[in-house]
């Protein structure tokens, strides 16, 4: 993914949004819209069952900063959700497509840096763990519903088409998230919405495939462009929150420099590099003798003009893989 796309990616709908945007009884989730049918009137095979399925799986959250949506993990009552949708709060309301009564649920943990967080619900009664597909067999013209909470309207549902997969997308930072970039993303036409965030993404099976995280943003104005969202796969979900439910988050999937680094630039004004800031002790930039001041201007023979490249760039690698070359070795300023 090119730096352009990646720049517009950006977190929408997961917190920030007040609940009464639509109205509603008090208490009570808004009647779901029905699937869109075919404009030739033609039925959609599948999709009735695959909606009966899903809705009774995903459940809408509400967080001390506005709402969101988790998908049920387990039948103890775990359920995944975005991490900048769980924000900084240990508490959260949890209301099942079926049920308009709240239930109390708390933080199990959460790892900011891939946008997953797990909580966990006092009362399991009716709860329907969701069936997780294998991600790995998505591919781009595959067909896909969306289930989730768009602005607290429990279990809706939109369709749309995988257009990619393993996509490095970089997520910016918000108030309830560090910002991180997300390796194997994959991308999705399934329009996504305020409340959209930590859903499902599903196959035609009724399986969920993906964690719908991102929406992109146009770089003018940073209006929504639609047709263009990410989710993360089901597969690195799993593995990532069985962890967090173990309490041992041991292989994050994702590397790191242990340094704190920002975009330096020539003096025309182009992107000349990422400049380490400040490195974490002990961490693996300075075991691999880079110090604050350094350049990083490659990564394995891959150019490095800014923040964002060197994020894309770690993202493809496994912690404690060493990515070293000629290039590599950074400038001393």
């Amino acid at each position: 993914m090119s730096g352009a796309a990646a720049a517009m990616a950006a977190v929408i709908g997961g917190t920030g949004f007040a609940a009464g945007t639509v109205t509603a009884e008090p208490g009570q989730a808004a009647s779901p819209p029905a699937a869109t049918a075919p404009s030739d009137g033609a039925a959609l095979p599948g999709y009735a069952d695959v909606v009966r399925k899903m809705r009774p799986s995903v459940v809408l959250i509400r967080t001390p900063g506005g709402l969101g949506s988790g998908v049920v993990l387990d039948d103890k009552g775990n359920i995944v959700t975005n991490a900048h949708v769980a924000g900084n709060a240990t508490g959260f309301q949890v209301q099942l497509a079926n049920d308009p009564q709240p239930r109390q649920a708390r933080l199990v943990g959460s790892r900011p840096e891939g946008d997953l967080a797990v909580m966990r619900v006092d009362d399991r009664s009716g709860l329907v763990p969701a069936s997780f597909g294998n991600s790995n067999t998505a591919q781009a013209g595959d067909l896909v519903l969306a289930v989730r909470n768009p602005l607290g309207l429990s279990g809706s549902v939109t369709e749309g088409i995988v257009s990619a997969t393993v996509r490095a997308i970089t997520e910016p930072a918000s108030p309830t998230s560090p910002g991180t970039t997300l390796p194997d993303a994959i991308q999705t036409s399934a329009p996504i919405n305020p409340g959209n965030s930590g859903g499902a993404l599903a196959n035609t099976e009724g399986q969920v495939i993906g964690i719908p995280t991102l929406a992109a943003a146009s770089p003018q104005g940073g209006s929504q462009a639609q047709g263009i969202g990410f989710a993360i796969p089901s597969n690195l979900a799993r593995d990532i929150t069985g962890q967090i439910k173990d309490g041992h988050l041991t292989h994050t999937h994702l590397a790191a420099t242990g340094a704190q680094v920002a975009t330096i630039t020539d003096p025309a004004g182009t992107p000349a590099g990422a400049a380490s800031v400040a490195v974490t002790p002990g961490g693996p930039a300075e075991r691999a003798a880079l110090r604050a001041g350094d350049v990083i201007t490659a990564v394995g023979g891959d150019r490095i003009p800014d923040t964002t490249t060197l994020a894309q760039a770690l993202a493809g690698k496994d912690p404690g893989q060493s990515s070293r070359s000629p290039s590599t070795a950074a400038a001393r300023t």
